[in-house]
């Protein structure tokens, strides 16, 4: 069937879709906070009415913490799962909000008609974007035109502790062909992009002891080790005089990537000097002979995100501290393994401490990067529509951060993930103030219309 007809259903049902919409962000669904459980219940509940009233099975599935939401519609050809999640940050601080953050609003900006509140973009404002899809393809042609599972969470914002473990004892349940996610954004602001490629991290904290206390410099520099010498150069070392990263097995299953996306990446136009003229910068640091795409999406990084010891205060204190501390990250790609790059890391970091003086180590997480099969139907089905109702080609694109459930799919259900969402950079997620443009809603209901219907076909 065309998808003609459901396109002009969400046009004529926009007023409506909004009004859902504001219904479930007026709930303060807070995960992380204990004072929210009951709301984060409220708006589990308001989600499994609302599928349940347009055919889905649809149920809340109770966890140690915060529930799942899991609802299924039969319908032809290929299963997809869709996820997202019905928990938000924190308001804090609040006196920075312009208005009550769960009493949403639709606000004219000098670039275009608003949503504002907690949850617009991240990720009610987002997920609702595939239910009103859903809602005008049953409106209008009775059914859905593929065999649909949405799964949604309720505690993506403080941690997902419980969803590997649900996920693992309900794995022949959420199994389908292929996974969609909505909590990424465009390319810019009317490139539509489907993620392909997430990075990995790895993170590891350390702590250099030299003597047993703070030394006076006078009488002890010179001849005593300073821990605080001992980490620079640690940290020093960690890269060579080309950006690359130095720890021994680092780049073991770091693909290059392939000529046909590296094109399309050159396409885009990314312009680096504007990306770093933002933030002060101008100069890029990466390794040498990389685009600036490369070092932010596909290759792997090293990065000291704290470093301290000794007398931070006021004034001077002249001591040799006993202790000096960093924490590094690693961003990971391809098929490198943070277990065996934790090992090596250690392994490496050690061998420079010098004999009257000790390391310590703690990890702070790891999971794998995620690389997705984009000769998957869904990929170049989902390219087409998104560019059809953009009316600029979608791109396929890498992301610098990482988005675990991507991974949570391919490791514990086998299941490829595309990642298409329609939020923008000056959303303000996490913070005070946040919106979802209107257009975003709006087309992003459009496009997923449009996926579904090419996947039906």
């Amino acid at each position: 069937m065309s998808v003609a007809p459901v396109l002009a259903r969400i046009d004529q049902d926009l007023d409506a879709a909004l009004d859902r919409l504001f219904d479930l962000l007026r709930i303060p669904s807070i995960s992380t906070d204990p004072a929210y459980k009951e709301d984060c219940a409220k708006a589990a509940d308001w989600l499994v009415a609302d599928l349940a009233s347009m055919g889905f099975e649809a149920s809340k599935r109770p966890t140690p913490g915060h529930s799942m939401v899991v609802a299924h519609y039969e319908g032809p050809g290929p299963h997809v799962l869709f996820y997202g999640h019905y928990d938000v940050q924190p308001v804090d601080p609040l006196e920075l909000w312009d208005r009550d953050p769960f009493d949403p609003e639709l606000q004219d900006t000098p670039k275009g008609k608003v949503i504002r509140g907690r949850g617009t973009a991240d990720d009610k404002g987002q997920l609702m974007t595939f239910v009103e899809a859903c809602r005008a393809w049953i409106a209008e042609t009775g059914s859905l035109p593929c065999k649909v599972t949405i799964f949604l969470e309720g505690e993506e914002e403080s941690g997902s502790p419980s969803l590997v473990p649900y996920m693992k004892e309900n794995a022949e349940e959420l199994t389908a062909d292929v996974a969609l996610i909505c909590d990424t954004g465009l390319y810019d602001d009317k490139v539509p992009a489907i993620t392909t490629q997430l990075r990995g991290l790895l993170g590891e904290e350390i702590t250099v002891t030299g003597p047993s206390k703070d030394l006076h410099s006078g009488m002890f520099g010179g001849l005593a080790m300073n821990p605080a010498r001992v980490l620079a150069k640690i940290v020093a070392s960690l890269h060579d005089e080309n950006g690359r990263v130095t720890v021994p097995g680092f780049y073991d299953g770091v693909p290059e990537l392939s000529p046909e996306l590296k094109a399309q990446w050159d396409g885009l136009g990314f312009d680096a000097d504007k990306f770093l003229g933002e933030v002060g910068l101008s100069i890029p640091a990466g390794e040498k002979g990389r685009t600036p795409l490369e070092m932010l999406w596909s290759q792997p990084t090293c990065e000291v995100n704290g470093i301290w010891g000794g007398y931070t205060g006021a004034g001077f204190k002249t001591v040799l501290p006993s202790k000096a501390h960093a924490k590094i990250s690693f961003r990971l790609v391809g098929t490198q393994d943070p277990h065996k790059l934790r090992e090596s890391f250690r392994d490496y970091v050690s061998a420079m401490v010098p004999a009257d003086c000790k390391i310590e180590f703690k990890g702070h997480g790891n999971s794998p990067a995620s690389m997705m099969e984009i000769s998957h139907p869904v990929f170049e089905k989902g390219r087409q529509a998104l560019t059809e109702e953009w009316g600029t080609e979608a791109a396929f694109v890498g992301a610098g951060g990482s988005i675990p459930i991507a991974g949570y799919f391919k490791t514990y259900l086998g299941m490829d993930s595309a990642l298409i969402g329609f939020g923008r950079d000056d959303d303000q997620i996490h913070s005070p103030n946040e919106k979802y443009d209107l257009e975003c809603f709006h087309k992003g209901t459009r496009s997923w219309a449009r996926i579904l219907g090419e996947m039906g076909s």
